[in-house]
C-alpha cells in the first residue's frame, strides 16, 4: 500500500479544478502541506463548512449560505434594475466592477439546441415572473457575446417585449468574450454604455 495514497488523491482532485493541471496541482498540494497550520488546516475547515452550507438563492440563483442571498435581501438594491447573467461567475464579475447597484438574475446557462437546453431548463420563466412581480423597470441583459448568449438575449427580449425597458451591455465586451475573463474597467465601460434592444 502506498504511503502517499491520500496525497495522490488530493493532487488528483486539485488537478480537476479550472486552471490547474497535474503539475500545478502537485505544486499547490506541496505548498499546502508545507504551510499546514497556516493554509491547509484552515482551508480544509472552511471547505467543510462551505460544502455543508452553500446553496443557490431561491430568488436569483446566486450562491450563498442562506435561502435568499444578501443582494436580494438588500432594500438598497431594490431600485427596479435587474441584471441578467448566464452564471454565478458572471454575477461575481459584475459585482467586482462595482458599477451595478441593482439586483441580479442568474439563468444557469444559455439556450442551446445542440445541447438540448431550452427555456424551461434555464431560469427564464422565473425571470418573467420576477419582472411582473417585483416592480422591475429595466432588464439589463449582460450575457456573454457568444452565439448562444445572443440567441438567449433575443429570446428573453421577445418574452419581455413591451413589459419593461430592455438594455444590453455595449462597448468593451468583445464578440466571443466571456464576462468572467474581463477586467473590471471593461465591465464598467460596458455597463455604462448599455443600449436599448
Amino acid at each position: 500500500m502506498s504511503s502517499t495514497r491520500d496525497i495522490d488523491a488530493l493532487i488528483e482532485l486539485m488537478a480537476k479544478l479550472p486552471g490547474l493541471g497535474p503539475r500545478s496541482a502537485r505544486r499547490a498540494v506541496l505548498h499546502l502541506i508545507r504551510k499546514r497550520a497556516l493554509l491547509l488546516t484552515p482551508l480544509a475547515d472552511i471547505m467543510h463548512t462551505v460544502a455543508a452550507t452553500a446553496r443557490e438563492c431561491l430568488n436569483c440563483g446566486n450562491v450563498g449560505t442562506a435561502d435568499i442571498c444578501d443582494i436580494c435581501e438588500s432594500e438598497k438594491r431594490a431600485n427596479g434594475e435587474l441584471c441578467v447573467v448566464e452564471d454565478v461567475a458572471d454575477l461575481w464579475a459584475m459585482e467586482r466592477s462595482g458599477v451595478f447597484h441593482g439586483r441580479y438574475h442568474v439563468l444557469g446557462g444559455t439556450l442551446s439546441a445542440l445541447d438540448a437546453v431550452g427555456p424551461q431548463e434555464l431560469r427564464i420563466p422565473r425571470l418573467v415572473d420576477r419582472v411582473q412581480s417585483e416592480g422591475v423597470t429595466e432588464v439589463i441583459l449582460a450575457l456573454n457575446a457568444t452565439i448562444d448568449g445572443q440567441t438567449t438575449a433575443h429570446y428573453i427580449a421577445d418574452q419581455l417585449e413591451g413589459q419593461v425597458r430592455l438594455t444590453s451591455l455595449a462597448q468593451g465586451v468583445p464578440i466571443g468574450g466571456e464576462l468572467d475573463y474581463l477586467d473590471d474597467g471593461t465591465i464598467t465601460a460596458a455597463m455604462r454604455a448599455r443600449k436599448n434592444l
